[in-house]
């Protein structure tokens, strides 16, 4: 493996002679520059991993030379190294982009370890725009695991991509059915063309016509302009409709018509309008349940599920906790700027033991949290909450084997038992009419909507029968 290679700035002979001994004793790769003209000079040549600079030199000094070295490579870490302990210099330099900043004569200790920590970014940001690279190319092994349920997904999703049929994706809340949509358009004929995503459980009843199919200026009160639907934004491309067992029952039967006829009829339009989008729909509820109790159309059902892929819950593949934990991290690491270099062993522990009602979006928000709050490493202080979010018969086996909860985490357990039974009470008294049920609780839609979707809730189940 190549040595990582630093590039040190200083137009003093001797300071480059000892910071290229120092570093070189740590198994670096240093190259060297006089001041900050020869230094733009050896950016795009050497690709340095770290630029340690001196702001004082002739020709170019090192304020000028930051903004310069920036545009040449925007995430390359600028350690600023002066003999003068100026706060407004280094907040400047930091503004300029500068990662952190030194003052001389240095503290070996200090540097090094300013130095390991940019070094640690720069492969932060190597790893994640390699893991970019492999989204936009189709890994979803890469992005959701190498268990033996994921590699079924997969082969699915390379099954059914290339065809035209509809495909109904399942599984619960956060197991990245969006994600295995998105797969399967880009592996798809269709994939040059747009993908285009609907949350139809976000959408409140009266609008969701004029969403999906657009509608003529004057068709309704704030109608002022024509619009078109996202079957037409999809044109030649795919449309995923997100939790569609939300879909109200009258609007099923335009939806199957669409799906039949391909073509649509805006509201308040007078002629169809021919579409051409390839249909993926997703529920976190089992449809046939719904077909059985009325609550949605057999013949849409049907016609939707040409080719199902059932996603399985995190719980049930926890060999993928640990692939999945350390691609989050890496990517919130990158975003906050600083290096989280891992997950403790004790902390893992706690993540594989936990049952992940949330699944995959649960366990990216909880490593969010903790990269956040942790420093260097992941230690199990850094996710004291997961019990809180513990279904009830894991809760009960925690309290029965004698573990306390710390104060805030019975705050945070009494909040959500408070908001599930607010929210499910609300939804009764409105027979399952979420918009009704946002007004009685003083908020508005789409925040009822995501407390919703975290805690489980269908308003299908209070809907009457």
């Amino acid at each position: 493996m190549s040595k990582i290679k630093i590039l040190v700035v200083d137009d003093e002979v001797e300071i480059r002679s000892l910071l290229s001994a120092v570093l070189q004793n740590k198994g670096y790769e240093v190259v060297t520059a006089e001041n900050g003209a020869v230094a733009l000079e050896a950016v795009p040549r050497e690709r340095p991993a770290v630029i340690l600079m001196d702001l004082s030199m002739p020709r170019m000094n090192g304020m000028d030379a930051l903004p310069e070295i920036k545009r040449l490579d925007a995430e390359v870490p600028v350690i600023i190294c002066t003999a003068h302990a100026d706060l407004a210099t280094a907040v400047r330099a930091m503004k300029l982009g500068a990662y952190d900043y030194l003052t001389k004569p240095f503290d070996v200790e200090l540097l090094v370890l300013t130095l390991e920590r940019a070094v640690e970014r720069h492969r932060l940001h190597s790893r994640i725009e390699e893991l970019k690279r492999q989204g936009q190319g189709s890994s979803l092994a890469e992005r959701m695991g190498g268990s033996p349920a994921i590699a079924q997904v997969i082969q699915q999703v390379a099954q059914v991509a290339e065809s035209n049929f509809t495909v109904l994706v399942q599984g619960e809340t956060g197991t990245g059915k969006e994600l295995v949509a998105r797969g399967i358009h880009q592996q798809s004929p269709r994939r040059q063309a747009p993908f285009v995503a609907v949350d139809c459980g976000a959408i409140p009843e009266t609008l969701v016509e004029s969403e999906l199919f657009g509608h003529e200026r004057g068709a309704f009160t704030g109608a002022q302009t024509r619009r078109e639907g996202h079957f037409q934004l999809a044109k030649g491309g795919t449309l995923f409709l997100d939790e569609i067992g939300n879909v109200p029952l009258a609007t099923q039967a335009k939806l199957l018509r669409a799906l039949e006829q391909r073509e649509v009829n805006p509201l308040g339009g007078t002629r169809a309008i021919a579409v051409d989008a390839r249909i993926i729909a997703a529920t976190n509820a089992e449809l046939e349940e719904s077909v059985k109790a009325g609550r949605f159309r057999a013949d849409l059902y049907y016609r939707l599920s040409e080719f199902t892929i059932a996603l399985p819950p995190l719980r049930s593949r926890r060999e993928d906790i640990m692939h999945l934990s350390q691609r989050f991290l890496d990517e919130v690491s990158m975003e906050l700027r600083r290096p989280v270099r891992r997950i403790s062993e004790e902390a893992m522990q706690v993540l594989l033991r936990h049952d992940w009602p949330g699944n995959v979006r649960e366990l990216r928000n909880v490593v969010r949290k903790a990269a956040l709050l942790a420093t260097d490493v992941v230690t199990p202080e850094h996710v004291p909450a997961l019990s809180a979010s513990l279904p009830a018969p894991a809760r009960a086996a925690t309290e029965a084997g004698g573990e306390d909860l710390s104060l805030r985490e019975v705050a945070e357990l009494a909040t959500v038992q408070a908001e599930r039974q607010v929210i499910r009470h609300a939804l009764e008294s409105t027979k399952g009419n979420k918009s009704q049920a946002a007004r009685l609780l003083r908020t508005d839609y789409t925040t009822l909507h995501a407390k919703m979707k975290r805690y489980g809730i269908s308003a299908r189940d209070f809907a009457p029968r």
